[in-house]
């Protein structure tokens, strides 16, 4: 079993006042299970990852795997391996030797190092290039023979930290798809870092967004999309970005342009006295329509293909605020031009308190 634990874990860097990188970590990974950790730079999502491979201490809390306190273990007695962004491959040896290196190191029987090697390499696709130096291969294929070198350890963990942010947008999109199909086949828990939010919902089981060292919500990729916690996770969560805005609230809704858009008794309630919110609405909720609904100017048109996304302003409160909606890419507005935008279902509408951001009532 390989079940991993954070418990109240904490790390806390010296200074004036001392800054927590990572704030009491309450996070609990199931065997086999995919995880992704989320967030902007600086939210403490590496450093979480390197606290569980021991090359960075636990100052308040603990982390365990597999049942077992692994708070003041040493690195290597922690049987992890870790994929970094940097693909850390001997310019000397071979591909072969840079993947079998770590077993050479345990005294492994070469016609065991050698069998572990082929079978890694052949679930890589990189049979053919055992006998090549690094300098000889693509970025690619050296991020995959960094996966080789942790595969062939079979190690109860696997550790990576932003793996594919050297390689190209298109390589990028393969090499995903690749690791998560790895990982379902191996069954090894694993534990992904990364700051791009797509990566972390095309490929997690689950995601743990954390901003500014505290863990903000861990869900699955659809819940965290349809139900966030808070609006950092709102906004943070889906490309393009959620609409987020101040608006103000009447008695029978949100008032934007004039228009009120209802909301349930539930969530009228939760807002209690506030006499404005957070209302959160995503690009693909909002449509372009011939009849009733808010006037926008178009700014600027992103056409994608079969998609276009629309940016222009609407007034909010007596301001002009700029919002984002997806639209037909075949007969997109042009620049300058006023459109009406609705709402597709008032059931698409997330509301956040203006003060905390915390979510109301679903």
């Amino acid at each position: 079993m390989a079940e991993v634990a954070y418990v109240n874990a904490s790390r806390v860097y010296p200074g004036s006042p001392p800054v927590k990188a990572v704030d009491q970590l309450e996070l609990d990974v199931a065997d086999g299970e995919f995880l992704v950790l989320v967030g902007p730079s600086g939210s403490g999502k590496s450093t979480a990852l390197r606290m569980l491979a021991g090359l960075e201490d636990v100052d308040e809390g603990g982390i365990s795997i597999g049942g077992n306190d692994v708070t003041n273990t040493a690195p290597k007695a922690r049987d992890i391996a870790m994929v970094f962004q940097s693909y850390a491959l001997y310019p000397h040896m071979t591909v072969a030797e840079n993947m079998g290196f770590a077993l050479k190191l345990r005294k492994t029987p070469k016609s065991v190092i050698n069998e572990k090697v082929t079978e890694a390499a052949r679930m890589l696709d990189l049979e053919k290039y055992l006998d090549r130096k690094p300098k000889a291969l693509s970025g690619g294929q050296r991020q995959r023979v960094a996966m080789g070198r942790a595969i062939v350890r079979e190690p109860s963990v696997f550790l990576m930290d932003e793996p594919l942010s050297n390689l190209d947008a298109k390589l990028r999109v393969e090499t995903r798809a690749n690791i998560a199909a790895l990982q379902k086949r191996l069954g090894t828990t694993t534990i992904y870092v990364t700051h791009d939010q797509v990566e972390a919902m095309t490929m997690g089981h689950r995601v743990a967004v954390l901003k500014d060292g505290l863990l903000q919500q861990v869900a699955t990729p659809r819940e965290l999309y349809e139900n966030p916690a808070n609006a950092f996770v709102a906004g943070f969560i889906g490309s393009p970005a959620m609409n987020l805005k101040t608006v103000p609230l009447s008695s029978d809704g949100a008032v934007l342009d004039g228009t009120t858009v209802p909301l349930s008794r539930d969530v009228l309630s939760a807002a209690g006295d506030l006499e404005e919110v957070t209302f959160g609405v995503r690009p693909e909720a909002l449509e372009l329509t011939s009849g009733d609904g808010m006037d926008m100017t178009v700014e600027l048109v992103e056409e994608l293909g079969a998609d276009a996304l629309i940016h222009g302003s609407i007034t909010v409160g007596g301001s002009s605020e700029r919002f984002v909606v997806r639209a037909d890419g075949r007969t997109p507005p042009a620049l300058g031009q006023k459109v009406k935008v609705a709402l597709r279902d008032a059931g698409d509408v997330h509301l956040f308190h203006p003060g905390t951001g915390a979510r109301l009532a679903a």
